[in-house]
């Protein structure tokens, strides 16, 4: 137990047995899973195409304007730590229940706003539900599947997390059309079914006995201030920049709240609010890294792809939307095989092959010109989806699967928030760079510069300076392929051979599923 090496581990050989097979409860649990986290996570790219449209309505500029984003992203912030104390205080179906309730609560009252300021408050009801659905997601099937079956299941949470951010713009551009209202009243019967579908069929996983250790306060107030200052600041440096004294001062108070919080959960142990012990264990800390890194590169190029569609080819937000899908197919088509492969391969050769496939699909985008086939970029992307899917769901089913129950709680927490600085890391970066790429290759003034680093050009604009358009996109995708090629560092790590029950789990936390 613990230390030894998964290395040693007898491959599996014939077909899995029936306690790994999946069975019909948890293909419920994960359909019901999925109804819920799909709204949240399409729910992070779908406003976005809809801003243009508020400024209008709402009469109010960008700087206000952007707080309808930022305002439900540090509210998923704020919430996310407390997600682990609470399921072990109250059980998982009651919180799932609970979150659902407050994101359609949210979104019915964010349709219904009647200025900016009420819409920024409601967001933040919304973002309160959203950010605890995904690591309740994450905890529910991490419990359900056990170690054996961790890589198949994880690749059905990994549905949502990577449909999501192709999804949203189609969704949300063809609802801009009709009502921006529709973007948010869409959640109100989803939630309502999602709510439905959990009471009848969510199987509910109880407290822990005596309702586990007490809040930790002192941790709650240090991680989600940090929390809230660190994606604060790499999200204003999007737009802004890295040198810009808002963000400089953010980010260092973020780091600072962060260490501080890490040495106080050190010491308080498993009574801390994010038990930091786990990153002891060598698979969880690979994997963790492996997340960052994966949030970094999907994420970042999720807001590259269709800026590059926009800007530089002159196409609206929905044809930029549907241009993208072929991802979204590439990385549906991959997660099965992915979760099977883990399960029977090891996550570290399934990880491994994925990066490849990735940064092979990304490698086209650094060649873009004026004249380059739609029908290239497309085949490019779904080889990409296939390589981010492949990455993905063997990345978490490592994560969870040499961890007891009783640490899977407050792990889900833990992954959810590096997901998210590694999301915002990677977005910000890429608007810095792809800002500075524009600068350089088109003339002073040639066009503005807001909205994450590229504005929206005149079509007379963007076809004059067509080519050096589309070189400084090239450009920022090589810094987009190099960010990808970073997960083949942690991922040497992962184990490449299928893990049984408590392998390489930290001595804490050793006791078998």
């Amino acid at each position: 137990m613990g230390a030894q090496g998964v290395n040693e581990l007898p491959e599996r050989e014939g077909p899995p047995g029936p306690e790994e097979r999946l069975g019909r409860e948890i293909w419920v649990t994960a359909g019901v899973v999925v109804l819920g986290t799909i709204m949240a996570v399409l729910d992070t790219t779908i406003v976005n195409v809809a801003l243009n449209t508020l400024s209008k309505d709402l009469d109010t500029g960008l700087a206000t304007l952007q707080w309808v984003v930022t305002g439900y992203f540090l509210a998923m912030a704020m919430v996310i730590p407390l997600v682990g104390w609470a399921v072990e205080r109250f059980g998982t179906k009651p919180l799932w229940l609970l979150s659902l309730t407050f994101f359609a609560l949210g979104s019915a009252l964010s349709g219904a706003a009647w200025s900016i300021e009420s819409l920024i408050a409601f967001r933040v009801v919304q973002g309160l539900g959203g950010g605890m659905l995904m690591p309740l997601a994450q905890t529910i099937l991490a419990t359900a599947a056990g170690p054996q079956r961790m890589g198949r299941v994880m690749s059905i949470i990994g549905v949502p997390m990577l449909l999501g951010p192709v999804l949203g713009p189609v969704l949300g551009g063809w609802l801009v059309g009709v009502d921006w209202r529709l973007i948010f009243y869409i959640n109100v019967p989803l939630g309502a079914l999602a709510v439905a579908a959990a009471v009848k069929w969510l199987p509910g996983t109880p407290p822990r006995e005596g309702g586990g250790a007490g809040l930790d306060t002192r941790g709650l107030a240090l991680l989600s201030t940090g929390l809230v200052a660190l994606l604060y600041g790499l999200s204003r440096a999007g737009t802004e920049g890295f040198g810009d004294g808002v963000v400089v001062v953010a980010l260092a108070i973020g780091v600072l709240l962060l260490a501080v919080f890490a040495v106080a959960a050190a010491r308080r142990g498993a009574d801390a609010l994010i038990d930091v012990r786990l990153f002891r264990n060598r698979t969880f800390g690979a994997a963790s890294l492996t997340t960052f890194l994966f949030s970094v590169g999907l994420f970042g190029s999720m807001l590259l792809l269709p800026l590059f569609y926009q800007t530089a080819k002159g196409e609206s937000a929905l044809t930029a939307g549907l241009l993208l899908a072929p991802q979204g197919l590439g990385a549906a088509l991959a997660m099965p095989l992915a979760g099977v492969l883990t399960d029977r391969l090891g996550a570290g050769r399934v990880v491994l092959a994925g990066v490849t496939l990735a940064l092979a699909g990304t490698f086209l985008y650094t060649q873009v010109d004026p004249d380059t086939s739609y029908t290239l970029l497309a085949l490019s992307l779904v080889v990409r989806g296939f390589g981010l899917g492949a990455t993905m769901s063997p990345t978490l089913s490592a994560a969870y699967a040499t961890l007891t129950k009783d640490a899977v709680p407050r792990a889900s927490s833990t992954l959810t928030i590096v997901q998210q600085i590694g999301g915002s890391f990677g977005s910000a970066v890429l608007s810095v760079v792809l800002s500075s790429r524009i600068s350089a290759n088109l003339p002073s003034g040639a066009g503005s510069s807001g909205g994450g680093g590229a504005g929206e050009l005149p079509d007379a604009v963007r076809q004059r300076f067509e080519a050096p358009l589309a070189t400084a996109f090239a450009e920022t995708f090589w810094t987009a392929f190099g960010l990808v090629a970073l997960i083949y560092l942690p991922a040497l790590f992962l184990p490449r051979k299928p893990l049984e029950k408590g392998t390489d789990a930290p001595r804490e936390h050793a006791q078998g599923w």
